[in-house]
């Protein structure tokens, strides 16, 4: 990757925020690398990666500690000092987006294709997938010859693409594109003709997928595999203002969050050297972001955040802190979620699908989410709290709201409310093309997010 994905016009500080937002999608084409990439961040920053089967470590002289459960990573800091009663600020995001997801025998194919069997996932606009070099990414599980199962990352490379049918086939194609989600969405892999040079048609996608894992084919008994686009990341229009990628829902504010976390800690560790005041004065907090996995199916998974991971930590935290139930109420009382998706930005050829009097723009900020009937789950005192962060950050912010006509969708904000009683605020990056294999932002935003974030990360409820 470039030193810098554009002729630099941002702040030096917003140019390097959106490179290394760049070189974070780029490693995590899947939930589960996006969430090795948080715990692999995280470690390189000095926090210790935990088991869940393991022990913890006693959690009152402070530490900085991460986790991964399948598709979803919890990274936190927990002050010196800290107390049964200490309150926690959470930053949640997810890591999977809308796309397709590997079907069990996927090596189909026909009339000299080798194609690739995917079932939709999510709510993707299956038009935007169409003519992209794809790649295939995720997990394999591998019987070892004791019977054990050990867990691989995997991605194949450019490998897949889903043509589309030529206008001369279908000579209406521009007046309405429907697309079959089971006939016209399986991508081709390869030429299955006997005697076509480079063809070959015994290869099989399981194979493929071993092969590039560099395991045994015979010894895969599972995966959990997506696909992914593998255009790069890019900075392009006027002056370089506008920022295009696959996966901004939700890598975007997932790699935002982490950043804030991140600065949060080396602030921390400045302070305790005497370099510099600390940020969160008489009121430490545990600090954390929750990246969660299958957000865009319910959340409702063992990673979810309908699930109980969020839940299993923070109870094994204040367990270590020696918290009584009466304790952890008193500290989650005091506590907030600062749930963070990408959200519309007004559309400049639709303009009439969204909210006559709110219009959040690109490049305008940080947009906080408001739904009457609690698609998200913002109020007005955490809509306070999130606008006293964006003014200690110094950046713009915005609201959101639907149209009445167009509802609107839902986040893990309402879920975890619901599941742990914090009180939460939803906010978010304006984008267009959300849900596209290829989304867009103003190149400044992801930047703003972040920054926000970081402040949100000492904002005291009252």
């Amino acid at each position: 990757m470039p030193d810098s994905l554009a002729p630099t016009v941002l702040s030096p500080d917003a140019t390097a925020h959106l490179d290394d937002l760049a070189a974070f999608v780029a490693a995590a084409p899947s939930s589960y690398h996006a969430a090795e990439e948080v715990a692999r961040r995280a470690e390189a920053a000095g926090f210790e990666r935990l088991s869940e089967a393991d022990a913890w470590p006693d959690p009152a002289t402070g530490g900085r500690y991460v986790v991964v459960r399948d598709g979803a990573a919890i990274a936190w800091t927990v002050p010196a000092g800290a107390t049964p009663t200490t309150p926690v600020t959470v930053l949640g995001t997810h890591t999977d987006s809308p796309g397709f997801k590997l079907k069990p025998r996927p090596t189909t194919g026909g009339h000299g294709w080798l194609q690739a069997g995917v079932e939709v996932y999510g709510g993707p606009l299956l038009n935007s997938w169409l003519d992209r070099e794809l790649e295939l990414a995720g997990r394999i599980a591998v019987r070892g010859d004791d019977g054990t199962v050990t867990e691989h990352l995997v991605r194949t490379g450019p490998m897949l693409r889903i043509p589309q049918l030529a206008i001369h086939l279908d000579r209406a194609v521009n007046d309405g594109l429907a697309l079959d989600k089971q006939r016209h969405t399986q991508p081709v892999w390869g030429l299955a003709t006997t005697g076509v040079p480079g063809a070959e048609p015994d290869a099989d996608v399981v194979a493929a997928l071993a092969d590039a894992a560099g395991v045994a084919p015979g010894a895969v008994d599972g995966f959990d595999v997506v696909v992914a686009d593998t255009q790069p990341p890019r900075r392009f229009g006027a002056r370089g203002a506008l920022f295009a990628s696959g996966r901004l829902d939700n890598l975007l504010s997932t790699h935002a969050a982490l950043a804030a976390l991140l600065a949060s800690a080396d602030g921390d560790a400045a302070s305790a050297d005497g370099d510099a005041a600390s940020a969160d004065g008489d009121a430490p907090r545990v600090r954390m972001v929750a990246a969660f996995d299958h957000e865009e199916l319910g959340s409702a998974s063992r990673s979810g955040a309908a699930g109980p991971f969020l839940a299993d930590v923070l109870d094994r935290v204040y367990a270590g802190l020696g918290a009584t139930t009466e304790d952890r109420h008193r500290a989650f009382a005091a506590s907030w979620c600062v749930s963070s998706d990408v959200g519309h930005a007004v559309h400049p050829n639709y303009p009439e699908r969204h909210d006559p009097a709110n219009h959040p723009v690109a490049g305008g900020g940080p947009i906080l989410k408001l739904n009457a009937n609690q698609r998200y789950a913002s109020d007005a005192t955490g809509s306070a709290l999130w606008q006293s962060a964006c003014r200690a950050a110094g950046v713009p912010s915005q609201a959101f709201v639907s149209n009445n006509a167009v509802p609107c969708g839902s986040t893990i904000g309402p879920i975890t409310a619901t599941r742990l009683g914090l009180r939460t605020v939803d906010v978010g990056a304006a984008i267009l093309s959300m849900h596209s294999a290829r989304e867009l932002c103003a190149a400044v935003d992801p930047w703003y997010l972040s920054r926000a974030m970081r402040a949100a990360l000492d904002v005291t409820p009252a």
